[in-house]
């Protein structure tokens, strides 16, 4: 069942007095099923960030369509656009966007208080979240006072706890040192066993490798696509590195 269909996407931005054009997206098209876990990467400047902040309904199209479930959430009201992207989206970013004067259980609530929910509801919803992450100990900690890798669990939680349509995820490794992405990356794989449709943009080769799917994008295109089959994560490493270089250097993609 496709729970993300995108049809005919196109960016294009305008310098401040439109003299100058830059297309970011030309013509990108792919369908996301409910319950995969898409990797989208290219070289900076491919258009993938643009795609993300699109999907994530942080921008609008130039032309084309996106359909969450049926819905087209480009054609939603300014006004209600909020309400629906803290219904729907779970967001991971890079640099964690947690507010330091917030405690970690204070950050992971937020998404639930602007909705109303009561109290009782927030922490019903916390307690299975924090044991799965394995930050129980830590939600009465400030941001500044954690390592990078709980603070992105404490992220997680928070993409998690409005039991999202969608989990997006902006380079949700790059600031993490190697242990820590790895026990990121196993949570993602286990999010995404249970249920959770994830789309990830990411540089790293390594994360990408734990996807079921990756979409790489060149030029403002889907340029080619690898499906993990039953490959393993090294074999899907190398046939992701493989493809990068190409890319790289201009030649065509292989199956």
């Amino acid at each position: 069942m496709k729970l993300l269909e995108v049809n005919n996407l196109k960016k294009i931005y305008s310098s401040r007095f439109g003299g100058n054009q830059v297309q970011a997206l030309s013509n990108v098209s792919f369908s996301v099923e409910k319950g995969e876990y898409v990797a989208i990467m290219g070289e900076s400047g491919s258009g993938k960030t643009t795609l993300l902040n699109i999907l994530a309904s942080l921008d609008k199209p130039t032309s084309g369509e996106i359909l969450l479930q049926g819905k087209n959430i480009v054609a939603i009201k300014e006004s209600e656009i909020t309400a629906f992207r803290r219904e729907n989206l779970g967001f991971v970013f890079q640099d964690f966007n947690l507010l330091d004067t917030f405690s970690l259980k204070d950050n992971i609530f937020l998404p639930l208080v602007l909705s109303r929910k009561s109290y009782g509801e927030m922490e019903k919803r916390l307690k299975p979240i924090a044991e799965k992450l394995g930050i129980e100990d830590i939600l009465e900690k400030f941001p500044y006072e954690v390592s990078g890798g709980q603070k992105q669990r404490a992220a997680v939680a928070r993409a998690l706890i409005t039991d999202p349509q969608l989990i997006l995820a902006d380079e949700p490794t790059g600031a993490l040192d190697s242990k820590s992405t790895d026990q990121l990356l196993k949570l993602f794989s286990e999010i995404n066993n249970e249920g959770q449709t994830i789309v990830m943009v990411t540089h790293s080769t390594k994360a990408a490798s734990h996807a079921g799917r990756v979409l790489f994008i060149k030029d403002g295109e889907v340029f080619h696509q690898l499906y993990r089959g039953s490959m393993s994560k090294e074999e899907m490493f190398e046939k992701i590195s493989n493809t990068l270089t190409v890319i790289t250097t201009g030649g065509a993609a292989n199956e």
